[in-house]
């Protein structure tokens, strides 16, 4: 006998994926009355009742039966939703990827939220090249749903994840399809996809050397949030000011990375708050001459934070702006024992952090006096400069040229 409430879950799974009413499943024997209380598993279903829908939905009887894989899927994507990001690791990402080979029949808005949740976990343990494959599942899923909203959300993701790893040009074409897409389709996108599609056009941009366009496009956001507060206003002003520092305007980026983190509480957004005052940290001894103060005022605001809900990319993450401040403090030692701490944990980092990191490495050793420390910076120059980010290359050599005056 099958048992409630599993049966009426699975029955009511299969007529709402067909698009099937309880009106469309009455007849002889089975009553609109008796159908609902079988959905709401307030009955059990019997022989005869079970043979009569598994013939009516077109599906052999042991559809119905429990610990499907389809079922056990449908509970792991909820579990790992309702997982807050700190106790989500690789391990999570492996359950979800047995869970959606073991249930190939699975309907597609099922796989859909499966692989939107394993993408988010390996987001958040920094596996980016993991997480860019099930985002391009992710995205040919849409594609074959032919829902813009899917669409959408997949090709947001997917843009994020390609700048992440240092394909700027991919993500850019991303992003502008998602726009094109709400165009063509006239898709109306919530204020907050709206914005975030297009600080992600911002930061492309920049990444690609366009910075004038970049600043325009943050201003014209900027604007039209202006007088508002909370996170969307914070990753505006924060994207704002990420340009105008690569403009060289530091004084600018300051004001505006001010301006965001005026915007969003703690209590709004703790993981947003605490990359804020890394970014505040960062800029800060980008500075000419470096404001190695504001950036120890920065750093000693997260680190608290970060010990209630860090994982372990902000973590990796504090360890790199910990190394950076102490080689502007004149620690070369003290910055080598953490870039070690954090070579494991490199990955975890952004491909423009992970440029960063290792050009870092090189400084220290030309301090060092080590031989060929300086080919190994040039090496790291010409290798992104032929990776189409000339905003990055542009950085690296910079900072080659002023510490080998």
């Amino acid at each position: 006998m099958l048992q409630q409430p599993a049966f009426g879950k699975r029955l009511r799974q299969l007529r709402q994926h067909r698009g099937i009413s309880q009106v469309d499943l009455t007849g002889p024997g089975m009553s609109a009355a008796y159908l609902s209380r079988l959905e709401s598993g307030n009955r059990r279903p019997t022989d005869r009742a079970v043979a009569y829908l598994a013939e009516r939905l077109g599906v052999p009887r042991e559809t119905f039966e429990d610990d499907r894989p389809e079922d056990s899927l449908t509970d792991l994507v909820a579990t790992v939703a309702a997982t807050p990001e700190r106790d989500l690791d690789s391990d999570t990402g492996r359950l979800l990827t047995q869970g959606l080979d073991a249930a190939g029949e699975a309907d597609p808005l099922t796989r859909w939220h499966a692989l939107t949740q394993l993408a988010r976990v390996y987001e958040v343990v920094g596996d980016f090249r993991k997480e860019h494959e099930a985002l391009v599942r992710l995205n040919a899923l849409s594609e074959e749903l032919g829902r813009a909203a899917l669409q959408v959300r997949a090709r947001l993701r997917l843009a994020r994840c390609a700048r992440d790893l240092g394909d700027a040009k991919a993500a850019r074409d991303a992003v502008t399809e998602v726009l094109a897409l709400r165009d063509e389709r006239q898709l109306r996108l919530s204020a907050a996809e709206l914005v975030r599609s297009k600080l992600l056009l911002v930061s492309v941009q920049a990444e690609l050397g366009d910075l004038a366009a970049a600043a325009r496009l943050a201003d014209e956001v900027c604007q039209s949030l202006r007088g508002t507060t909370g996170v969307l206003a914070a990753e505006a002003f924060w994207s704002a000011g990420t340009v105008a520092a690569r403009q060289g305007n530091h004084a600018a980026a300051t004001e505006r990375l001010l301006e965001a983190m005026a915007a969003v509480d703690s209590h709004d957004d703790l993981k947003l708050w605490i990359r804020l005052r890394l970014v505040g940290a960062s800029l800060s001894l980008e500075a000419s001459p470096p404001r190695v103060e504001d950036a120890e005022s920065f750093l000693a605001e997260a680190e608290p934070a970060l010990k209630l809900i860090g994982t372990p990319r902000h973590q990796q993450e504090l360890l790199y702006v910990q190394a950076k401040l102490a080689f502007h403090q004149g620690a070369t030692d003290r910055a080598g024992e953490l870039l070690t701490a954090g070579e494991d944990g490199r990955q975890l980092l952004s491909y423009r952090d992970q440029i960063r990191y290792d050009v870092l490495r090189g400084l220290l050793a030309l301090r060092a006096g080590e031989q060929g420390a300086l080919g190994r910076l040039r090496e790291i120059a010409a290798r992104v400069q032929a990776g189409n980010m000339p905003d990055l290359a542009a950085e690296v050599w910079r900072t080659v040229a002023e510490n080998t005056i």
